[in-house]
């Protein structure tokens, strides 16, 4: 059985990577989901933790209807060194034949350790990004519709609306908005 690797931040899980796990899923039997950058939470483009964004991940496959049974979420932490992050994924997480990533420094890493390495086609890019979802959640615009209705839930239900919005104010202030 052929194994694979996403890499992603999920900061929030959109639908753009609900596409990019079921892309994957038709081109292995099993895949682990790297919940990247996993010790970085409460921050302006980072404003979710590890566990918030797997139990998001969880929420919305279940919901699509995605087999457990075939899929794994791993939080991993970054590298100090860019050069040693590919070594860091390979410690712990299982043996994994081919990445899928569209990250080109991800992409980079894993090519030149010699991994087999997939682009994933992305969804309507401008508007299905995490950079996106946040920005609208400050903006006070429509940002429910680009994450599955679980993942909307969830965000609410971590207090991540206000979340976000009061990690903006902080970058601007450098104190929080009352």
């Amino acid at each position: 059985m052929k194994v694979g690797l996403l890499v992603g931040r999920f900061q929030p899980f959109h639908y753009g990577h609900l596409e990019a796990v079921k892309f994957a899923l038709k081109r292995v039997g099993y895949l682990y989901v790297v919940v990247g950058s996993a010790q970085r939470n409460h921050e302006r483009d980072n404003p979710f933790t590890a566990g918030e964004r797997i139990e998001m991940i969880k929420a919305a496959l279940d919901d699509d209807g995605v087999d457990p049974g075939k899929w794994m979420a791993i939080p991993i932490a970054d590298a100090d060194s860019h050069s040693l992050w590919v070594s860091t994924v390979e410690s712990m997480v299982p043996r994994f034949d081919v990445v899928f990533t569209n990250d080109s420094l991800t992409f980079l890493l894993f090519k030149e350790q010699g991994a087999e390495v997939k682009a994933v086609p992305y969804l309507d890019r401008v508007e299905y990004s995490a950079t996106n979802v946040r920005d609208r959640i400050l903006e006070r615009k429509d940002w429910e519709s680009l994450v599955p209705d679980p993942v909307a839930a969830l965000v609410k239900k971590f207090g991540g609306v206000e979340r976000v919005r009061s990690l903006k104010k902080r970058d601007l202030t450098g104190e929080k908005d009352e």
